[in-house]
């Protein structure tokens, strides 16, 4: 029986896969690689890059090219050239040797090396393997990004040396591939390797995921119920590895998905995410590597924050985000999916959740329900205490007060709930949604974290939040709304910062543009009386 992979290459006897030359522009490659051009492909980790290399690999040689794929990551720690241009022309050799059953490159390179230097010994010896190889040589470079900067200019000014000459001593082709695009490669003047010739690796589509579950159906006998699919669908928003890593948590690693005589069900999906988040696997490990880097940071703090317009960020901080599928490929500027979403607040707050330590309070109440204004209220106090000191071991500043906020609902709500969030860059508010699960029907309750700049009105920030809090309670169907408000005016005193208090909004209808009528939230006090759909909305001032 195959399985859903989450480790390495696709291996098509042992795992459900969507065929990987299908993932891309085939004829596109197939042109490019005839029409002898040396190109990239790019796409996030864990997307099936390397599946789709071999693939193509395979594919080349039945055309009668003579192609290899190898992994250059081992010269990611090389101590200098000498050693990288070693690393890359041994996996080079055993590669040709492997798929082609060809010794020359092994033959040759030691005495290249020692008569030509690292600075030319990868050139000279494709040179010579080009002349000799009987058919067109092309090679497929793997994880070659994953170099430092100045081993991979070095590596591509002598991949792409002598290629604008004859082919004939030269490789036919070569596609270099990681999680950069052209763009962002520290390309030498004058090199082959151009932007115009990228070729993205993208994420599934809807039906490709709903294919992927399908060939467990239809081996299994065990189906998906459209809720799971949908939910697979929204949580990962194609992301491969993270549609494997769900199916697979709830038809292989959970006691009841192994029977299959059960239906996978949207709430086995949304248990298996958690376990999954919970689980910190290396996938998310690397997410937490690339939060430290200070172009991510730009792209990513202002959208946890919530922050409404704010960004330092330049378009290629946002490219280099898009490029490891932290934010999605369209505007307007997000988070990549909803597990991403909880993951990386999660990562942010994580420093804050292993010291913190557990007051012993409890806020369910005796019927097994939660009792948000008492967690609230105890985070005022918790933030009254903290907040100075943590925000200034925060890397990600601007987002500190929304990042303790979560750290502090964690520790109770990972007890018997889930929190899921909402945010984007331009908002000016991050949405959390609480599903507390209790002794009765799971409870919902919604808060929203907005910030108050020194020059905003108090009075302004709540009339706006209470309106956009009610309509996140729409959109959630949630019993309770409540509004936080972070005021960043270093000049009040914490009395005058630390409130509670109530703002009444009403549903009202009023005309769009285009003359349909929308309905929407607006505060009670604008409102004639009229309508009998009011909703109080709790404010806490922190």
């Amino acid at each position: 029986m195959r399985a859903f992979n989450t480790a390495g290459p696709i291996l098509p006897d042992e795992h459900y896969h969507i065929p990987p030359l299908e993932r891309f522009d085939l004829d596109g490659v197939l042109r490019l690689v005839d029409d002898k051009q040396y190109f990239v492909v790019y796409a996030p980790r864990q997307t099936g890059k390397t599946t789709a290399l071999i693939a193509l690999r395979d594919l080349l040689n039945e055309r009668g090219y003579r192609c290899i794929q190898a992994n250059l990551e081992s010269a990611q720690t090389a101590p200098d050239l000498e050693q990288a241009i070693r690393n890359v022309l041994t996996q080079l050799a055993s590669r040709a040797k492997l798929t082609l059953d060809d010794d020359f490159p092994a033959r040759t390179w030691p005495g290249v090396i020692a008569e030509s230097g690292p600075a030319a010994a990868l050139q000279e010896t494709l040179t010579r393997w080009a002349a000799e190889s009987p058919e067109p040589l092309v090679l497929l470079l793997d994880e070659v990004d994953a170099l430092p900067d100045d081993l991979l200019s070095a590596l591509l000014q002598q991949l792409g040396a002598g290629c604008e000459t004859s082919r004939a001593r030269h490789p036919w082709s070569i596609a270099v591939c990681g999680v950069r695009d052209a763009r962002e490669y520290p390309i030498p003047a004058g090199n082959p390797f151009t932007a115009d010739r990228s070729i993205r690796l993208d994420d599934f589509s809807s039906s490709e995921v709903e294919a992927l579950l399908g060939q467990h159906t239809e081996e299994t006998g065990q189906r998906f119920t459209a809720d799971a699919v949908e939910e697979t669908r929204d949580a990962t928003r194609g992301q491969p590895w993270l549609v494997n890593a769900l199916a697979a948590g709830a038809c292989f690693d959970a006691p009841a998905g192994r029977d299959r005589t059960r239906d996978i069900t949207d709430e086995a999906i949304r248990d298996a995410r958690e376990r999954l988040i919970l689980r910190r696997p290396t996938h998310f490990r690397q997410i937490e590597v690339c939060l430290k880097d200070a172009r991510l940071r730009r792209v990513i703090e202002p959208i946890v924050g919530g922050l409404a317009g704010r960004s330092d960020a330049e378009s290629d901080d946002v490219e280099f985000a898009r490029n490891l599928g932290l934010i999605a490929s369209t505007d307007p500027v997000r988070i990549a999916n909803p597990i991403y979403r909880e993951v990386i607040p999660r990562i942010l707050a994580r420093p804050v959740e292993e010291t913190v330590a557990d007051d012993g309070e409890r806020y369910d109440r005796t019927d097994g329900s939660l009792e948000v204004p008492k967690l609230l209220t105890a985070f005022q106090q918790f933030f009254r205490e903290n907040a100075e000191w943590w925000s200034q071991r925060f890397t990600y500043r601007e987002a500190a007060a929304q990042v303790l906020l979560q750290a502090f609902l964690h520790r109770v709500v990972n007890a018997g709930g889930h929190i899921a969030r909402e945010y984007g860059l331009g908002m000016g508010r991050a949405d959390l949604r609480i599903t507390w699960r209790g002794a009765g029907a799971p409870q919902v309750f919604v808060i929203e974290c907005t910030v108050k700049r020194a020059r905003d009105g108090l009075d302004t920030v709540i009339r706006r939040g209470a309106a956009q809090t009610a309509a996140y309670m729409d959109r959630c169907r949630a019993s309770e709304g409540h509004l936080v408000v972070f005021d960043t005016d270093d000049r009040k005193s914490w009395d005058e910062r630390i409130f509670r208090r109530e703002a009444s909004v009403r549903r009202t209808a009023a005309e769009t543009a285009s003359g349909a009528t929308e309905e929407t939230w607006i505060p009670a006090e604008e409102t004639d009386g009229e309508t009998a759909d009011e909703r109080l909305i709790q404010v806490w001032g922190v």
